[in-house]
């Protein structure tokens, strides 16, 4: 009987490569450490309804998600709804949708508001990737955007997603971050695309289709060892006993894979153990009344502990979660932070405590439910030249190939990125995935050669 192609990791990111896979006739078996596949697509109940634990909606063009949401015979359940983002500075919330709203923006001068919208739309409309990725995105805001603008949004901002590494995160990195948002954007217009019933449908779907088509997933199969032979990898060893395979796709993050090559391979897991992750916390509540009227709200004052708030039931109607408004604190932190080992009780407590500062009529009794959600590896730690440390999907270990977090830069993190990386993995397998079309995204470029 002939080896299969053998997954590591069930994430969107595996399952999507199974799934192209399995349709140009391979035989394929996922390993997934956790006892259900999914990764960063979990999802939970509120009122009856599946709700995201991280990810919150996709862009008008995504292309590639959208393919695989057609493949799956989901396209009744893709919606666009209107969408508003806000800026919480100096004390005071303002709309951030429009050039209006801009004009409005009192922390900085008309002068100051010029630079700000002449920089972004270079940034996100004319600039290339590659010319900027040796320039730290703080000197050259505060070169070209000038510091009013600097101190008001883009450190702020910065500092919250990035903490200690904010002034090593290369122009390059703001380049992907903003052609996604005015990607999304038309006369200062926004509309965001959902899945009714969340990313859970796309998720219960693709793993129908995925037996379906006879792929063998594997629950609880932790990777403990490599099983090297005639100087290739030849098997795995893990928790669920130990798998065969004719090649290998890992697409578990690099910090988990690194220990595995050391012996092995020593030089290239010292290259992986380069790239560096950050973790994630999402404080959802649960509330009997909405905060505001805006669904997306980036925190630029500082002493908070989050640096956005996510008014999800501004984006989708709270009739969906039995009137429930679903409220999203968000925070990326560096592993080794107070937040890694944290309590998730005291973690709630610390989130909900300043939401008063931002919305005066908050009040604790609004709460009718909290749930915390973290992960270590929510995204890569992108600083200069960080191309340089992607990994190359063909790997030195003979039959050992990679689709990782780290192929998505200078893109951001999404489902959609993660959709483009499998596929273009898939090609240098010698797996035909014509099919999947290529979007506006600038992931999945590098290592691919």
């Amino acid at each position: 009987m002939s080896r299969p192609l053998v997954i590591i990791g069930g994430g969107i990111t595996g399952l999507t490569a199974a799934y192209l896979a399995a349709r140009a006739g391979e035989k394929v078996v996922v390993l997934e450490g956790s006892p259900q596949a999914g990764g960063l697509l979990a999802t939970f109940t509120v009122n009856d309804t599946r709700l995201e634990h991280y990810y919150h909606h996709f862009f008008t063009h995504d292309a590639e998600i959208r393919w695989l949401v057609h493949e799956l015979g989901l396209d009744d359940h893709l919606q666009f709804n209107p969408a508003t983002m806000g800026i919480f500075r100096d004390g005071r919330l303002y709309d951030f949708n429009s050039p209006k709203d801009l004009l409005r923006f009192a922390p900085l001068s008309f002068a100051g508001k010029l630079r700000f919208g002449a920089t972004s739309l270079y940034l996100g409309k004319l600039a290339d990737w590659r010319r900027h990725e040796d320039v730290p995105a703080l000197e050259w805001f505060y070169r070209y955007a000038g510091r009013a603008a600097t101190e008001a949004v883009w450190r702020p901002m910065l500092e919250v997603k990035f903490g200690p590494f904010a002034g090593q995160v290369p122009v390059a990195w703001m380049i992907g971050r903003l052609k996604q948002r005015l990607g999304s954007r038309e006369r200062g217009d926004e509309r965001l695309g959902y899945l009714r019933g969340s990313l859970n449908v796309l998720l219960d779907a693709l793993l129908k289709e995925l037996s379906a088509l006879g792929v063998k997933i594997v629950p609880q199969a932790r990777v403990d060892k490599l099983i090297i032979r005639q100087n290739a990898l030849a098997a795995v060893q893990t928790t669920a006993g130990e798998f065969e395979g004719a090649r290998f796709l890992a697409t578990i993050p690099t910090v988990h894979l690194a220990p595995l090559l050391r012996e092995v391979r020593p030089d290239f897991a010292r290259r992986l153990a380069e790239i560096k992750y950050f973790g994630a916390v999402c404080t959802l509540l649960e509330l009997d009344r909405p905060l505001s009227q805006v669904y997306w709200l980036n925190v630029a004052d500082a002493g908070f502990p989050f640096g956005g708030v996510i008014e999800h039931t501004n984006f989708i109607p709270s009739s969906v979660y039995g009137g429930r408004h679903i409220v999203y604190l968000s925070r990326y932190f560096e592993v080794g932070n107070a937040l890694t080992g944290m309590p998730e009780s005291e973690i709630a407590r610390m989130m909900i405590e300043p939401l008063n500062r931002i919305y005066p009529q908050f009040d604790r009794s609004h709460v009718r439910q909290a749930h915390v959600f973290r992960t270590l590896t929510a995204a890569t730690v992108c600083d200069l030249q960080f191309s340089h440390k992607v990994p190359p999907v063909v790997t030195p270990l003979a039959n050992l190939y990679l689709a990782t977090m780290a192929h998505v830069y200078p893109d951001e993190r999404s489902c959609n990125n993660s959709i483009r990386v499998a596929a273009n993995a898939c090609r240098l397998l010698g797996i035909e995935a014509p099919v999947v079309p290529t979007g506006a995204s600038l992931s999945g470029q590098i290592g691919m050669g």
